[in-house]
């Protein structure tokens, strides 16, 4: 597809509109301890609450995740972003946590419809010739979206007025705004037939993508597990450890691991995806195990310290993996198969939260987070066995397209 000034807008646009959605999933989390405050909730409601905006975006990318490359893109993206900008809405108008869970529940349904189809617009967008560009953005965009809502929203609850309401309204309106914009932007994929088949919840990975999908699942797995520990329990942990209670505290542990995260996967941009995915491994092993020695030292310092390692590992670990799958992507099931990769990481980044939450009240709040820590670690160690295999055995390692150093030029006008 010729690129044209136009479609390079898009290309901003959807970029933005991403992140944007991204940054509302992070937003509830610096405000979850406010409403133990007021509501008097344990953690196990919080982790509740927490964890079933990605049970049910699972269910949105089992069964819709794949639905714009039948449909198109713009037509899914403005529905999903209307329910998005409500849920937000229900959000803030929430007394209890009936109304929390029903906010989340729809937020993560409709997060969960867009995500494949901006992530494949991003690569209609850039074209034939820019493919390893939209790579990266739909690499660093999320983590970078995870920042921006994390720390913009504990600034908000901790020097705006309206602590639980204010964020989700920006918000709102911010995603209306977003919907105008993503309305004029080109729909450039070609649709294909059987939208109807495509709804039966099932994750179709194409045959060419499979062996790249088997050596990054531990990038996966390991680096949305991480995301789900830091954004389920890491305002908790800041303050019932740590005993930090300025929100902005907590709102920085998403940012720290997000926000290196992003900035890891720009610099890493000109690096082979099987090194980048190395180097991800290598801090998912390391950077956990800095945090829980924080925690055990009581020192805020080296648990900050261990974030910021970590997100070394967030950003390499998620970026090289999708660059790696996304090589051997076929330009008409992308959707499909980024609705496949998010559907791991939401399971890593969900079902431990959930599990975490369960057992707080029974083991404790560090003693949780050390087994939590200890399964990224474990992650991290059995992504860095599945790659030195892959090297020996070349025909089982990521494609030769994705070993390959492919530079990436900077985003300029046309992009």
């Amino acid at each position: 597809m010729p690129r044209t000034p136009r479609t390079g807008t898009g290309f901003r646009l959807v970029a933005l509109t991403l992140g944007l959605l991204v940054a509302a999933s992070a937003a509830p989390s610096p405000i979850l301890p406010v409403y133990e405050e007021l509501w008097g909730l344990g953690p196990t409601a919080v982790t509740v609450v927490f964890a079933v905006y990605a049970a049910v975006l699972l269910v949105a990318l089992l069964t819709v995740g794949s639905l714009s490359d039948h449909l198109g893109r713009r037509p899914v993206v403005l529905v999903a972003l209307a329910g998005v900008a409500a849920s937000l809405v229900v959000l803030a108008e929430a007394h209890g946590v009936g109304a929390l869970v029903a906010g989340r529940a729809l937020q993560g349904f409709c997060t969960g419809t867009a995500l494949g189809a901006l992530g494949a617009w991003l690569l209609d967008l850039a074209g034939p010739g820019r493919g390893p560009a939209a790579q990266l953005v739909n690499g660093a965009v999320p983590p970078a979206g995870l920042t921006v809502g994390g720390l913009g929203a504990g600034l908000l609850v901790q020097f705006a007025p309206a602590p639980t309401e204010l964020t989700y309204l920006l918000l709102a309106a911010l995603l209306a705004v977003a919907s105008v914009l993503v309305a004029c932007t080109p729909d450039v994929a070609d649709r294909v037939p059987g939208a109807l088949r495509s709804l039966r919840p099932v994750v179709h990975l194409p045959a060419a993508s499979r062996a790249a999908f088997t050596t990054s699942l531990p990038g996966f797995l390991g680096s949305w597990g991480l995301g789900g520990l830091c954004m389920g329990l890491g305002p908790s942990v800041v303050a019932g450890v740590l005993g930090l209670h300025d929100h902005v505290a907590g709102g920085l542990v998403v940012a720290a691991v997000a926000g290196v995260g992003a900035v890891t996967g720009v610099l890493t941009r000109h690096r082979a995806p099987a090194r980048v995915l190395t180097l991800g491994m290598a801090a998912l092993v390391v950077g956990p195990l800095v945090l829980t020695a924080g925690l055990a030292a009581t020192s805020a310092p080296a648990f900050y310290a261990g974030a910021l390692l970590s997100g070394i590992g967030f950003g390499a670990g998620f970026q090289g993996a999708l660059r790696a799958v996304l090589a051997t992507a076929p330009a008409h099931e992308r959707a499909g198969v980024l609705s496949a990769v998010y559907v791991v990481s939401y399971l890593a980044f969900g079902v431990p939260a959930v599990v975490a939450g369960l057992l707080v009240p029974h083991l404790g709040l560090r003693e949780v987070v050390d087994g939590y820590a200890a399964l990224v670690v474990l992650a991290g160690v059995g992504g860095l066995l599945l790659l030195a295999r892959a090297r020996r055995t070349p025909a089982a390692a990521v494609p030769a397209q994705a070993r390959r150093t492919a530079p990436v030029r900077p985003l300029d006008e046309n992009v």
